[in-house]
């Protein structure tokens, strides 16, 4: 966390995750920035000594936490809410039950999953494949929130992460993410809305409609769009679901085959059985049975597919591969890290150990131990200072943002706050 503006104790959760302004998820105006120096990807020590590089070019990391996670069945944000009617929100600890052991630095650091698009993109000479490989990306971008229902913990202020792998930078919007039953019902999530990612270059540009669920579920996690020239010539159509795989292929193609589709199975009127009407009638708002996977289209380029889960991922908060690693600490980073990583946050560290109580109560010293500096800092009227980032207008999208001021990476920690 940056500014004193932005800083929201680490209680509930219902401050902070829609915070910062212009890119806060109200509006899904969320810009993502990756600036990253690839000679500086040594520097986070090795893992048991493994240096064995896979596939995508990142090394080996663990395939699961220390212990599984500790079951919710129990509990209901409903019942919590209950006796806390008339109090103020800002004095309510939500049971660390519905967290997942991670920061929301680091839940937001998955956007990097699939950054091998990002390399593909600048290996292509033609503006359309780069295109191609961008909103790929993209939609990569939210593939692991899927069943992802528990809540990342609070960033404090002062807090930071490091991940260094890759460098390139790209922006685009983000589609709105929706959670059911909140209250009651088992928790389901969706994404829907309108992306846009523009080629400031050429004047290229790609929409991608994430569809919402409908009635019926029958567009449930879909994906469908276009690249368009400055001229708004279509040169491809993509189409997928952002949980499973994007496809592309030229506009008569698909023009083709959805009026063929559309003769040869006109879909008849149903009348609502009575499972329908049961659902309708429920109070929880049920996520409706997956529709069958993307109908593949003959002559389509694949641009992305989803990495497959570790087996065990029900037992790891629904983690993908890629955010088991994020909260690794490797022999030998803890001496290299700014004492204010993530990975050193000892309640997040007790929960992914399966610690309960003691992450309970490390999370509870944790809040009051900001909030009693937050007072300190009012009382002899001085303000948060940044260190490493500072307010500018971000070079890509020309809005205000949060910039890298450099220093981090000569590792002078010496003025870091204590806040762990």
């Amino acid at each position: 966390m940056n500014s004193e503006e932005e800083f929201y104790d680490a209680v509930t959760g219902f401050d902070s995750d829609n915070s910062s302004g212009d890119f806060s998820e109200a509006n899904h105006k969320v810009a993502e920035m990756l600036d990253l120096d690839p000679h500086q990807s040594n520097r986070t020590g090795e893992h048991n000594g493994e240096t064995e590089i896979q596939e995508n070019g990142i090394k080996r990391h663990r395939t699961s936490l220390p212990a599984p996670m500790f079951s919710r069945s129990d509990f209901s944000v409903w019942s919590i809410l209950k006796k806390c009617i008339g109090l103020e929100l800002s004095k309510i600890t939500m049971p660390i039950v519905f967290n997942e052991p991670l920061s929301f630095l680091q839940r937001i650091t998955e956007y990097m999953e699939h950054i091998y698009l990002i390399n593909k993109a600048c290996s292509h000479a033609d503006p359309l494949e780069r295109m191609q490989a961008v909103a790929a990306f993209a939609v990569s971008a939210v593939a692991s929130q899927w069943e992802r229902t528990g809540k990342p913990f609070n960033p404090l202020l002062g807090e930071t992460y490091e991940l260094t792998r890759h460098n390139e930078a790209y922006t685009w919007t983000n589609p709105t993410c929706c959670v059911h039953n909140v209250i009651i019902g088992k928790l389901w999530l969706e994404q829907y809305g309108t992306v846009e990612i523009v080629n400031h270059s050429t004047g290229d540009k790609c929409v991608l409609n994430f569809k919402p669920c409908g009635l019926f579920g029958k567009e449930l996690h879909r994906v469908e769009g276009y690249i368009q020239d400055k001229n708004r010539k279509k040169l491809c159509v993509i189409y997928g679901k952002w949980t499973e795989c994007l496809w592309c292929t030229d506009p008569t193609t698909y023009e083709t085959y959805k009026k063929n589709e559309k003769r040869g199975g006109e879909q008849k009127k149903l009348k609502p059985s009575e499972d329908v009407i049961k659902s309708e009638n429920d109070e929880a708002d049920d996520m409706p049975e997956v529709q069958d996977t993307v109908q593949f289209i003959p002559g389509s380029k694949l641009l992305w597919r989803i990495n497959c889960r570790p087996p065990n991922s029900s037992q790891m908060y629904n983690f993908t591969s890629f955010a088991v690693s994020l909260n690794e600490l490797e022999k030998g980073m803890e001496a290299i890290l700014a004492p204010t990583d993530c990975r050193l946050r000892p309640d997040i560290r007790n929960m992914e150990n399966g610690n309960m109580d003691v992450a309970s109560k490390e999370k509870e010293r944790l809040e009051e131990k900001q909030r009693a500096a937050r007072k300190e800092r009012a009382k002899d009227e001085v303000e948060w200072q940044t260190r490493w980032f500072h307010q500018g207008t971000n070079p890509y999208t020309g809005t205000s943002d949060w910039l890298y001021s450099g220093g981090y990476f000569d590792r002078n920690f010496s003025d870091c706050p204590d806040i762990y």
